[in-house]
């Protein structure tokens, strides 16, 4: 858990640590494998999958907000080669202004 929140505060350093365990048991066991533990931004399918799946049915949020939402976490992420998944939730949940609702 330490490490998800480590890594969330290089992009949010007042990040709730309620909120990041919150996503962290929403994701479960899709963190337990390295490859479904990282976001990969450069794959279409899985950034709309993020858009269906994490704005859409978690956040509420579908359409143009949920797709720019997506977008502005990818250029926020873009230096980092491997982008966790948590992170990339937080982000977007905060970019949407959802963090209050997880």
């Amino acid at each position: 858990m330490n490490d998800y929140l480590e890594n969330v505060r290089k992009y949010d350093a007042s990040a709730d640590e309620a909120v990041v365990a919150k996503i962290v048991r929403h994701l479960g066991i899709a963190l337990r494998n390295r490859d479904s533990s990282l976001v990969s931004a450069s794959d279409a399918q899985e950034l709309a999958r993020v858009e269906e799946k994490w704005c859409g049915k978690k956040l509420g949020v579908v359409g143009p907000a949920a797709k720019a939402a997506v977008d502005a976490v990818c250029e926020v992420m873009a230096s980092e080669r491997a982008k966790s998944r948590v992170t990339f939730y937080y982000l977007v949940a905060k970019e949407l202004g959802k963090l209050e609702t997880l």
